[in-house]
């Protein structure tokens, strides 16, 4: 048998470690290094090599688009976590069922009794109760000035989102979606931790400050009351009949609704007048489109159209010629756009002209029947008429039947105005309750007492030589004077030679007392104290949102109330779009524009305008997806 030697003891002791020195030697003499000495050291590590272009744009690009909506993601859940909101505190138990008032009727919740005066009522709040009738231009500009620890906000109103309605026209064509223009009410009074009814209003108790809702979807028509503190009148304005027969064959554009039936029914006629049935006469009457208004709606609209049936329609209706499709505008006054400077209006007119767009000026609709408007030109009183496929009815505004019904119940003289409430300097209506209720926008108006009257004091500002006679020049500081204070007034003095000769009447190249006054009275006609737009009914609603804030501190001390100042408009200048890329802008003080880039000025005046992100996020989506791939073109 085989056997091993034992090895030694002395080698078996031996750490592991003694042996490294000796395997390391045989490796380096192996390779070709000299034993002798220390060991080399160990070489350098190497630089990692720089990473490439594309490498570094990836992992940029991946942080941008996927880590920020993480990031994003992560805040938002910590800040709603943190700061989430638990409603108004005061309001998170329902009251019982109250009824009280002259009619006994339900009333609204948070009141603490059958009683009559507001006061009374919703004892368990210490905040003033402020009620908002409108949810429009004027509504939404007060709330955006409360301060909730102030105010217990309720805002009464048919429809439950605020409108955009500068944009409508472009909303009737596709280029525009229409919830791009809409704003829900609640979200907007989530700041306040208000309340929304929707309702309409159709009554209201000065003496008992509570104001009669009926709900807009109650089948057995059950009415409630709410009482109120304060209270703000922004209702709007209806369209003006003028008693033209025939206007339930017109569209509107006054509402989303209007701007929705307007789409269908254009999409509608172009499909009706591209099939084969379809005679010579009936397409040139399914494709004219005649708009009664020469405002800014009317000439938006037109404009519209007109850039719908050039960059969209002619590629997918190829049956149908260009020149068959007929837009008209009847205007009553002189020019279209006539509260704009003279020479934006003359420059639509030729735009317009170049285009093919008809306008017809100095022209009264006298009816409309369902296929065609009957006007008359009121210089030569020679009757026209105009088929229609789609006429639309923009022009002037009048009173709502709760204006109308407030104005009647108001006390005697208070009010006089046919076209809608008067208030004082301050927007509080004239007959109630000083400083309890306030009306703003279309259906309110500021009277000018005394016009004439203010404007001799002018008059005697302007006349040099103190003769109460004025020369050209003097005549011409005059309207200078008289256009600051009155914008409205701009088209009527536009051609100042015209107007000095027309009252000129003897011919000595000045104006004496008589001569001035009787100008003057007809200066008086012309004009109105303020025009029914969108930028003084938010100019308004900030005003008295401001005051109410204001008051609630200093309403006990009528010393400090004396000294709050008056409503003062400051017209910011006016926009419109007339196509083809174009826009006008008049910028008050003589500066109008209107060439390169002006759509762009009017986009962006429009688009800072808009009252939450949400909607401008909506806006510039729409304007890119109309550049990408045109207007939608679906009826739906």
């Amino acid at each position: 048998m085989l056997r091993l030697a034992r090895p030694q003891g002395r080698l078996l002791n031996r750490p592991a470690s003694a042996f490294r020195p000796t395997f390391q030697r045989s490796i380096l003499t192996s390779r070709g290094y000299s034993t002798k000495g220390e060991l080399p050291p160990p070489p350098p590590p190497s630089s990692p090599q720089p990473r490439s272009r594309l490498y570094r744009a990836g992992k940029t690009f991946l942080l941008i688009f996927a880590g920020l909506p993480v990031a994003g993601g992560l805040a938002w859940y910590t800040y709603d976590s943190l700061f989430e909101k638990k409603g108004d505190v005061l309001h998170q138990k329902r009251p019982l069922r109250i009824i009280g008032g002259p009619k006994n009727l339900v009333m609204t919740h948070g009141c603490s009794g059958s009683v009559l005066k507001a006061e009374e009522i919703h004892q368990n709040d210490p905040r003033q109760r402020l009620v908002i009738l409108g949810s429009g231009w004027g509504a939404v500009s007060v709330i955006s000035q409360l301060d909730p620890r102030k105010f217990h906000v309720t805002v009464v109103s048919p429809t439950n989102y605020f409108l955009f309605t500068p944009l409508l026209p472009s909303a009737t064509v596709g280029t525009l979606e229409l919830r791009s223009l809409i704003e829900p009410i609640r979200r907007l009074l989530a700041r306040l931790g208000g309340y929304y009814l929707e309702g309409t209003a159709e009554d209201i108790d000065f003496e008992n400050q509570l104001v009669e809702v009926a709900g807009c979807h109650d089948s057995l028509g059950r009415k409630f009351y709410v009482p109120y503190d304060k209270l703000v009148i922004a209702v709007g304005s209806e369209s003006v009949t003028y008693g033209v027969e025939g206007l339930e064959h017109c569209c509107f554009l006054k509402s989303i609704v209007d701007a929705r039936d307007i789409r269908r029914k254009v999409m509608e006629n172009f499909e009706k007048a591209s099939l084969p049935t379809t005679t010579d006469e009936e397409r040139r009457q399914l494709l004219s489109f005649v708009i009664c208004g020469g405002g800014p709606t009317g000439v938006e609209f037109a404009a519209e159209l007109y850039d719908f049936l050039k960059e969209d329609l002619i590629g997918y209706f190829p049956a149908i010629p260009p020149e068959e499709v007929q837009v008209t505008i009847i205007q009553s006054a002189d020019h279209i756009l006539n509260t704009y400077d003279l020479r934006i209006s003359e420059m639509t007119e030729a735009k317009f002209k170049r285009e093919n767009i008809n306008v017809v000026t100095n022209s009264r609709v006298v009816k409309v029947n369902p296929t065609s408007v009957v006007y008359k030109d009121k210089s030569t009183n020679e009757v026209n008429t105009a088929s229609f496929g789609v006429c639309l009815w923009s022009t002037g505004v009048g009173m709502t039947p709760l204006v109308k019904s407030l104005v009647a119940k108001l006390p005697h003289g208070s009010q006089a105005n046919k076209h809608a409430i008067e208030t004082d300097a301050y927007m509080r209506v004239l007959g109630t309750p000083e400083g309890t209720v306030y009306a703003i926008g279309d259906c309110a108006t500021i009277p000018q007492p005394q016009f004439v009257e203010k404007v001799m004091q002018y008059l005697q500002e302007n006349d040099v030589n103190g003769d109460n006679v004025l020369s050209y020049q003097e005549f011409k500081s005059l309207a200078k004077s008289i256009t600051a204070k009155h914008s409205v007034l701009k088209v009527f003095l536009a051609h100042l030679d015209e107007v000095f000769d027309r009252y000129d009447k003897d011919h000595n190249g000045t104006l004496d007392l008589e001569e001035i006054r009787a100008f003057l009275l007809d200066a008086e006609k012309c004009i109105t104290a303020l025009p029914a737009t969108a930028q003084v009914a938010n100019q308004q609603g900030k005003f008295v949102g401001t005051r109410i804030n204001t008051l609630h501190a200093i309403e006990s001390d009528p010393e400090k109330v004396k000294e709050l100042p008056p409503f003062v408009y400051t017209h910011l200048g006016s926009l419109a779009y007339i196509g083809g890329n174009d826009a006008v802008l008049d910028l008050g003080k003589g500066m109008v524009y209107g060439g390169i880039g002006s759509e762009y000025l009017w986009r962006s005046v429009y688009f800072s305008e808009q009252v939450s992100v949400r909607t401008r996020m909506l806006l510039l989506m729409d304007w890119s997806k109309r550049a990408l791939f045109g207007r939608d073109i679906s009826k739906f």
